[in-house]
């Protein structure tokens, strides 16, 4: 499953894997963690349609258990040509495994609601929808961490680039 929204999306939402509703009905985040995802969007004035989103896994891992390391690196290149193609500003990765593509030592923890601006693309951490279904606690964590993307869009252009994806990585994560 490759994903979904218009190829000229200034905002690409990542999550892990497709689970039993995406490998069902062929499109992402469109469970429980995908209609809680379509509230946060609309909360900040976006609907599903005005945002690309897609997972760093293309297919559902075998018994929906976590992806392998080799399913993430065998994935990679279609993630990476998606990317390349959309061109987006803001990339927003939500939950730990779609961080750890970009940052693999990053933990989501402390790298929620930090954005990081590489080569012009602000990377932004969020926690998973689905976290703050199954941990309530999260979700206004989750709410306000959305409530700030289109103030980084407004700004992007202001905000400090890192620079090459290599230096950026020899830096202290988050």
């Amino acid at each position: 499953m490759p994903g979904e929204g218009p190829q000229e999306a200034e905002i690409v939402f990542i999550g892990e894997a497709p689970g039993f509703h995406e490998d069902q009905q062929g499109r992402p985040f469109v469970g429980s963690a995908g209609k809680f995802l379509e509230e946060l969007l609309a909360s900040i004035g976006f609907g599903r349609e005005d945002v690309y989103i897609c997972n760093v896994i293309k297919c559902r891992p075998p018994g929906n258990r976590e992806p392998l390391p080799k399913e993430i690196e065998a994935c990679q290149p279609y993630l990476d040509r998606q990317l390349a193609l959309i061109k987006p500003k803001i990339v927003v990765t939500l939950g730990r495994f779609s961080l750890s593509r970009f940052f693999p030592n990053a933990k989501i923890s402390t790298a929620h609601g930090r954005p990081r601006k590489i080569e012009g693309i602000v990377y932004y951490p969020v926690y998973h929808p689905a976290a703050a279904l199954h941990q309530p606690r999260w979700r206004p964590v989750v709410e306000e961490d959305f409530k700030r993307i289109p103030e980084l869009l407004a700004r992007i252009e202001r905000l400090p680039d890192e620079g090459p994806r290599e230096n950026a990585q020899q830096l202290s994560l988050f």
